[in-house]
């Protein structure tokens, strides 16, 4: 009989920097199991992760990436809840309360996520504790930093709901002055609750004042001060 060779399955999440995040206190045999429980998936600009009202059967998180999470009106119109970076959890805010997703995720840019099998992170939850209490930690996290934003956008006017977006791009999502503007306008006046032409007129106010400059979907923020000022006081 020939020998045959066999390829020992490579585990990625043990050097995951993932594993950081939320793993950290699983041992190398739990994280082993952990793999035979979970895939990568790629999804193209534009496509769905997750659509309101699918059942939920996995574990979700963005490795890389960026998405935006919404839920459609009665009419039909979206309402963009958050957009967020990898390592968060916005897919997995109902996976404990609900059978079925309350939202959609969709990619705004080409996007990984890793999906892990929920029977194994329930079963998970009931073995270990720490790694329970962390991942409730996170989602909470993530749960407060929503309604946070949510709050804070509603206290504004429309110059410093416009402002307040283009900052979270700056600070949060790109850690730069100058990025590539990842949603349209309609996105943005969905996020911020105004309509598309405010925010088209808004952002032309910013750049005839030299607060920003625009070419294309390129976004150069150039008085930074002001445009704080302006997010603050609206």
């Amino acid at each position: 009989m020939s020998d045959v060779n066999v390829k020992k399955k490579t585990c990625i999440c043990e050097s995951c920097e993932f594993r950081d995040v939320v793993f950290s206190c699983l041992d190398d045999k739990t994280i082993e199991d952990l793999c035979d429980n979970k895939e990568e998936q790629s999804f193209r600009k534009g496509e769905i992760i997750n659509h309101e009202g699918e059942k939920i059967t996995n574990f979700k998180y963005l490795k890389s990436g960026l998405v935006k999470l919404y839920r459609r009106t009665p009419a039909g119109d979206e309402q963009v809840i958050t957009i967020t970076r990898p390592f968060e959890f916005v897919s997995n805010m109902s996976i404990f309360s609900e059978e079925r997703y309350q939202y959609s995720v969709s990619a705004l840019e080409d996007s990984v996520v890793c999906t892990v099998n929920l029977d194994f992170i329930k079963q998970l939850f009931l073995k270990n504790g720490s790694f329970a209490m962390g991942l409730l930690t996170k989602i909470s996290v993530i749960n407060d930093k929503i309604i946070r934003q949510t709050l804070d956008i509603r206290q504004k006017n429309l110059i410093g709901r416009v402002a307040f977006v283009l900052l979270y791009f700056t600070n949060e999502i790109y850690n730069s002055r100058v990025f590539d503007l990842p949603v349209s306008r309609k996105e943005i006046a969905d996020y911020i609750g105004m309509s598309t032409a405010n925010v088209i007129r808004t952002l032309s106010d910013f750049k005839k004042e030299g607060i920003i400059r625009i070419f294309g979907k390129t976004i150069e923020i150039v008085d930074l001060h002001r445009l704080e000022v302006i997010s603050r006081r609206g």
